[in-house]
């Protein structure tokens, strides 16, 4: 029977090594076409439930599930094949190749030159700088048009979800907004996307819905504009209340 979720993380727990579990009995579910943002305090386990979906780390215990399909076991690259795409924390794109070389090395796994061709046209589409930039060297982009060829090389295997780990750190305010509107962008084109943020509030006004955690367990999920007006939320994990409009 399909599954409504394209990912599920079922009772995960997980840690590195002999060290105490990171993530301890999570539950997190994403569904087509949706973005999924987790926020939380450092240390809460965020980007460790990235590495858990994306197969870097195996959980000790619990379930993943894509599109209703166990793949608790797999590696990274059999949860690429199974529809699990990770833009890693930080800057990862190779700044002595094109925009063009880089965007590519994300279809090596592709063999159908006309499927290829047909997803490069796809993410210039949905990424207008990374066609206005195709044959300039990666490196001579700014840090935020770097993460949007990151995007688009993600996005060349036609993934179901897309991980996005902390896109937004290093940028300036301009280009942070300039990288939230492009994974809204992803979103409506199609592919759900579950997203690590530090930048708690930006993230959960840029998601459909949040799951705050803490001590490796999710303390709160729900709709993500309903999170951003719960005060106590606010005060404990966005960096103080949100603002309310005062009384005429």
């Amino acid at each position: 029977m399909a599954s409504e979720f394209l990912l599920e993380l079922d009772g995960i727990e997980a840690g590195y090594g002999r060290a105490a579990l990171v993530l301890r009995g999570l539950t997190v579910k994403v569904p087509p076409a949706t973005v999924v943002c987790l926020v939380g305090p450092n240390g809460a386990g965020k980007s460790t439930v990235l590495k858990v979906a994306s197969g870097m780390l195996t959980p000790r215990a619990g379930t993943i599930r894509v599109a209703g399909q166990d793949v608790t076991r797999n590696n990274p690259q059999q949860m690429l094949a199974a529809g699990l795409s990770h833009v890693l924390q930080g800057h990862s794109v190779f700044k002595e190749m094109t925009v063009e070389e880089n965007v590519r090395l994300g279809a090596f796994s592709l063999k159908d030159r006309s499927e290829v061709n047909d997803r490069i046209d796809f993410v210039k589409s949905l990424f207008p700088v990374v066609a206005d930039r195709w044959s300039a060297l990666a490196g001579a982009l700014s840090g935020g048009q770097q993460k949007q060829v990151e995007f688009a090389r993600s996005l060349m295997v036609s993934p179901q979800v897309v991980l996005l780990d902390e896109p937004s750190m290093g940028l300036d305010p301009k280009a942070t907004g300039t990288v939230f509107e492009q994974v809204v962008r992803m979103r409506d084109a199609g592919t759900a996307v579950l997203l690590v943020e530090q930048n708690a509030r930006r993230a959960l006004e840029t998601a459909d819905l949040g799951c705050v955690l803490d001590l490796g367990r999710v303390h709160i999920s729900g709709p993500a504009d309903q999170l951003l007006e719960d005060p106590q939320l606010a005060e404990l994990y966005l960096g103080g209340r949100p603002q309310t409009t005062p009384a005429t």
